[in-house]
């Protein structure tokens, strides 16, 4: 029986696209990348499946997809979620930069805690315990949208001002120059450049 199976590219949604793998109850590895697999993926039990690639998918609930892997892939211990939107990944994505990623990691490490290898890392024994004591709190939590989000007027915008300042006719502002001259005093910027290099 095979120990290797590549599903890549097929660009398949359909749940029973993967129902077949039940027969392949001792599959090691198993690579779904670049399909179209969503926050509804149900892998069937591979208690031998020890790497699982979901790159560039459309999987944005994470902590459902760990908890649904800790109980079919039991053994799982390289997994790579890069390309989805549940994978904070400062490349793709401009709002996302390494902190998000760090607890990204940390949020995985915490529910598969037998993973040697996530994403293109190996998991370090910091990282590890990092993972135990804090690993729970680093979810990332959506804000629910509220219908009394969507009843307010669209010219109701927030603003850190008071509500006095708010009106743009009715303002106190200043506008005035300012004169500063710079004496670098305390300034090692020209330290390091010689007479003839000027």
């Amino acid at each position: 029986m095979g120990k290797y199976l590549s599903l890549s590219s097929n660009h398949s949604s359909n749940k029973r696209s993967l129902e077949g793998l039940k027969t392949f109850s001792y599959l090691e590895e198993l690579i779904l990348d670049n399909n179209l697999l969503g926050n509804d993926l149900l892998l069937p039990r591979l208690p031998h499946l020890h790497t699982l690639m979901l790159n560039k998918n459309q999987i944005t609930e994470l902590e459902s997809l760990l908890d649904h892997l800790a109980e079919v892939v039991p053994s799982l211990q390289y997994l790579s979620l890069l390309g989805n939107m549940a994978c904070p990944n400062e490349l793709v994505c401009k709002e996302k930069d390494e902190d998000d990623y760090q607890r990204y990691r940390y949020f995985v490490l915490h529910k598969l805690t037998n993973l040697k290898f996530l994403d293109t890392r190996k998991v370090t024994r910091r990282e590890r315990e990092e993972a135990l004591v804090r690993g729970a709190f680093m979810k990332v939590v959506k804000p629910k949208a509220s219908n009394d989000a969507a009843s307010t007027s669209p010219e109701m915008h927030y603003t850190p001002l008071p509500s006095g300042s708010r009106d743009l006719t009715n303002h106190r502002g200043i506008l005035g120059k300012c004169s500063y001259i710079y004496y670098g005093k305390h300034s090692e910027g020209n330290r390091f450049i010689r007479d003839d290099q000027l």
